[in-house]
């Protein structure tokens, strides 16, 4: 792992052929040429669920995450254009890759969770948790436990479409933990820096918080597919 880490100051370093600015279509696809831009989330300052500066810290540590992945792509582009896909660069950037991109991508489920709403009348995502945990509430206290999974990582709910099941699951770091094919309908961030500036060790408090703070359409929209 040592040779690791002088490869990613280097990548960071790389400013090369990657673009200050990326174009990208709305929803945060990424552009034709594969790279992507941070999303706006400074909504939610105003919405006042966290209190500003941690939430507004969280924003930048988030789009470290789009640069990091972007740096990615470009340095990885080199490499593939130099036919040097046999060396110790390419194999560790490639392991890399997902850690950085899922970095990115659970902060954007998760940003975009917030919100609060309600759940909708009539919701199918409420109506099929309590058919498989016997209630509403069952599933509620379910996911709230296991936020206090000691650990720094990610709590979701995740939805097998294939066999019509819902998972509670963790996340450990960005990509161990994450089941193939399943879609997220929920995700809340339990590293530290997501509660500690505000909460310091008290995240069953912040765990309230953040379900207090729930879009429920999106989660709704989420697990309808759409």
């Amino acid at each position: 792992m040592r040779a690791l880490f002088p490869i990613l100051a280097a990548l960071l370093a790389f400013s090369g052929s990657l673009r200050a600015q990326v174009v990208v279509k709305s929803g945060g696809a990424a552009a034709s040429d594969g790279y992507y831009a941070a999303r706006d989330y400074s909504a939610l300052l105003s919405a006042k669920i966290f209190s500003f500066t941690p939430l507004a810290n969280h924003f930048k540590l988030y789009q470290g995450y789009v640069k990091n992945t972007n740096l990615l792509i470009g340095r990885l582009k080199e490499l593939e254009a130099a036919g040097a896909t046999s060396t110790q660069e390419y194999s560790e950037l490639k392991r890399r890759f997902g850690w950085e991109f899922n970095g990115m991508r659970l902060h954007e489920l998760y940003f975009a969770n917030l919100g609060p709403a309600v759940l909708p009348e009539g919701s199918g995502l409420k109506a099929a948790l309590a058919a498989q945990y016997g209630s509403f509430e069952a599933w509620r206290t379910a996911f709230l436990a296991m936020t206090q999974v000691r650990g720094n990582g990610w709590a979701a709910l995740v939805y097998d479409r294939q066999a019509s099941t819902f998972h509670n699951i963790w996340i450990n770091e960005h990509d161990g933990g994450v089941p193939a094919g399943a879609e997220f309908v929920l995700v809340m961030d339990l590293f530290e820096h997501a509660y500690m500036p505000e909460f310091q060790l008290d995240k069953a408090r912040y765990a309230q918080v953040f379900w207090d703070a729930i879009n429920w359409p999106e989660a709704e929209k989420r697990f309808l597919g759409k």
